[in-house]
């Protein structure tokens, strides 16, 4: 792999990595399957795979769409420019007024592997946020790169498959930290550099 496509791979799984470390019902799931060591296999799994097609929808769907249009590339990029910029400014008010509470994994537990599974796919797939990331955002960041687009989005998609993995088989090692608010606001503060480094590289034109 030479330096222009190593730059685009780890360009794709930093802003993947930015796009899914968030508060949120799935990764909560995710934490509490692994600290109860139940189906986490099967939920890793799920999360990765699903973000990996997702992914590819976008960096395909989009990438043929700017070959059929390519004049369309700088529309997209600015749409999409404006939105990792709202995206920045949300996660650096998080930064400013946190959660008062960090990722818990409180609740009740699963019950089964088919009752786990089910629940992991619904909130994977029935959760519209996550079309905003994968298809329309990373879709059009990856276009940007050109015939690098897929090297992004391998990135990306490793970035899903490395924070899901840590997540879920880790979760007995990160669940104190994750529980900590101070955590979260670290976190917020890297996605927010990172989404408006992003946001404005797009509509510069970058």
């Amino acid at each position: 792999m030479n330096n222009t496509a190593l730059t685009a791979a780890v360009a794709g799984f930093g802003t993947g990595m930015s796009l899914i470390v968030a508060i949120g019902a799935q990764n909560a799931f995710v934490l509490r399957q692994g600290v109860r060591r139940d189906a986490v296999l099967a939920v890793v799994g799920i999360c990765a795979l699903s973000d990996a097609v997702l992914i590819s929808l976008g960096v395909g769907g989009v990438g043929a769409l700017v070959a059929a249009w390519p004049g369309v590339v700088r529309a997209v990029g600015i749409v999409g420019g404006v939105f990792l910029l709202c995206y920045g400014l949300l996660a650096a008010r998080r930064v400013v007024r946190p959660a008062a509470t960090g990722l818990t994994a409180a609740g009740e537990a699963a019950g089964s592997r088919r009752r786990a599974v089910l629940t992991c796919l619904a909130m994977t797939w029935l959760n519209p946020h996550v079309y905003l990331d994968t298809v329309f955002l990373l879709g059009s960041l990856a276009a940007d790169r050109g015939p690098l687009r897929w090297t992004f989005g391998l990135g990306a998609a490793l970035a899903s498959l490395c924070w899901f993995t840590a997540l879920g088989f880790g979760a007995r090692l990160l669940g104190g930290y994750l529980a900590r608010p101070g955590a979260w606001r670290l976190l917020d503060g890297l996605v927010a550099a990172t989404m408006l480094v992003l946001g404005g590289s797009l509509l510069l034109g970058g």
